[in-house]
């Protein structure tokens, strides 16, 4: 481990904007090479959220509606609510896969070859990262074409004016991803990962259904606690800009976080400074 973190931290002469650019290129052809070679990726990133719109929400949509809340101007089916959550979902699990990939590439040593490039840390993570986020965005829409056969999809007008907001919100939960590899050490724990990370980030959150109805049952402390989740907003962020509004709140949140998020992982790995410089000093 420690020689796998070593070399990177500095730059070369040749790290011209060309060099940097074919560095983004690179990472970003090897991520998508990968995502068309593994056929069964796409079909299980779909299979888990077009479950819960056809079984879930039709389960659910006679039970009751959606009231006339923003950015909703009348009262919609809850199977139309459900799909930004469910877009949401997508970005979440995607995005925490594509970044703790980076344990699994550490195990066998191909981080060893990307971060020994000429390049600062910090810009191959970000490559890194946004790679991952190109992936998030892609199987969004693919499910948005499953929601559309089913009549659950957002406004056709939505498809491109969401394109945005998924890629800001996909770059957030990748950032909170490649913050968590750091600490975990092997490709066995992303399951608990999942139990104590992604479930509660999920189900705490307004993409299953509206957080007033939390206040009106009088689960105060849930609400607040949804409040405070970053995918809340994100998942808000998704909505209004799914039916051509902003929310401006959740806009700075989710790039507030991203932003921090990112920047607390580049200098955890940055082994002059971060938690990797710590574990070596402790073996």
């Amino acid at each position: 481990m420690t020689s796998l973190f070593r070399g990177a931290g500095h730059e070369s002469p040749n790290s011209r904007p060309a060099h940097y650019f074919r560095a983004l290129r690179g990472i970003v052809s090897r991520e998508l090479f990968k995502f068309v070679h593994q056929y069964g990726r796409l079909a299980s990133a779909l299979v888990r959220p077009a479950l819960w719109l056809v079984v879930f929400a039709a389960g659910m949509q006679n039970l009751f509606g959606v009231a006339p809340i923003e950015p909703y101007s009348t009262y919609i089916p809850y199977q139309e609510y459900i799909v930004p959550g469910l877009l949401g979902m997508v970005l979440l699990f995607n995005g925490m896969q594509s970044s703790l990939s980076l344990v699994y590439d550490r195990e066998m040593g191909t981080m060893r070859l990307v971060l020994t490039a000429p390049l600062p840390r910090w810009y191959l993570l970000l490559c890194k990262l946004i790679g991952g986020t190109i992936l998030s965005v892609i199987q969004c829409y693919a499910f948005l074409l499953v929601a559309q056969l089913v009549n659950s999809s957002i406004p056709l007008i939505g498809w491109l004016e969401v394109l945005p907001a998924l890629l800001v919100s996909g770059f957030l939960l990748g950032s909170i991803g490649l913050l968590l590899s750091v600490y975990i050490r092997q490709v066995e724990n992303f399951a608990g990962t999942m139990n104590f990370v992604i479930f509660p980030m999920f189900f705490l959150s307004s993409a299953l259904y509206p957080l007033w109805r939390l206040r009106e049952a009088g689960a105060d402390y849930i609400f607040w606690a949804s409040m405070v989740n970053p995918f809340t907003h994100a998942v808000e962020l998704v909505r209004y800009a799914a039916y051509g509004k902003l929310n401006v709140t959740s806009l700075i949140v989710v790039c507030v976080v991203a932003v921090l998020s990112f920047l607390a992982a580049a200098i955890a790995y940055d082994p002059q400074r971060g938690l990797i410089r710590r574990r070596q000093a402790a073996t």
